[in-house]
């Protein structure tokens, strides 16, 4: 009986780099996925690297992406495409992984993530992925189990953030709309009383 050996954690973790610098150029690129896999196991540092693991995801994410952004999006407190490439596909993997790779757990998901992010991403972007990621991992039904009584209570608590999130950004557009609106005015009456001034001369 043969078992199946088992991947150490680094060269998951170390793939899942590769696996992001390569959904940049990607994305960034148009390449074909063929030639950026080539590109790496030959340009780039792949040992240590779980190959396979890398193989997958660097395919299976972009012909997924279309479902995997469908989930990511109701989730997000702006447009999706006005994430940073790396935050999205940092957001893609890990929705991969919490949909199709049950057998990673959800919290491991959630920390690679974060520490992508906090590698690659802007100053404090590893926070915003951390609550998105966690909120996907709280609608994916066969993790609902694996994450034990609390996803009831916390899907509620995240619906309501996502929902004053979004008020405040709504609030925010009102409030620029009105100031503009309000410049724009003042500088009608300006240009009226400029208007009357040269007509008295």
């Amino acid at each position: 009986m043969t078992t199946e050996k088992k991947v150490p954690t680094v060269h998951r973790t170390r793939a899942r780099h590769r696996i992001l610098q390569a959904l940049y150029q990607w994305e960034m690129t148009h390449s074909d996925l063929h030639d950026i896999e080539t590109f790496f196991h030959e340009d780039q540092d792949m040992r240590r690297v779980d190959i396979e693991y890398f193989k997958e995801l660097l395919h299976e994410i972009p012909k997924n992406k279309s479902s995997l952004d469908s989930k990511i999006g109701p989730l997000l407190d702006r447009p999706i495409d006005q994430l940073d490439p790396i935050e999205i596909n940092i957001l893609r993997m890990a929705a991969y992984e919490l949909i199709f790779r049950i057998d990673i757990p959800y919290r491991a998901v959630i920390n690679e993530a974060v520490e992508l992010a906090k590698a690659y991403g802007a100053e404090d972007s590893h926070k915003y992925i951390n609550g998105v990621v966690d909120r996907i991992a709280d609608r994916v039904e066969l993790r609902v189990k694996e994450m034990g009584n609390r996803a009831p209570k916390k899907r509620q608590r995240l619906n309501q953030e996502v929902v004053v999130k979004r008020q405040k950004v709504k609030i925010s557009q009102k409030s620029a709309e009105a100031k503009e609106k309000a410049r724009e005015e003042k500088q009608a009456r300006y240009e009226a009383k400029e208007e009357l001034a040269n007509k008295k001369f």
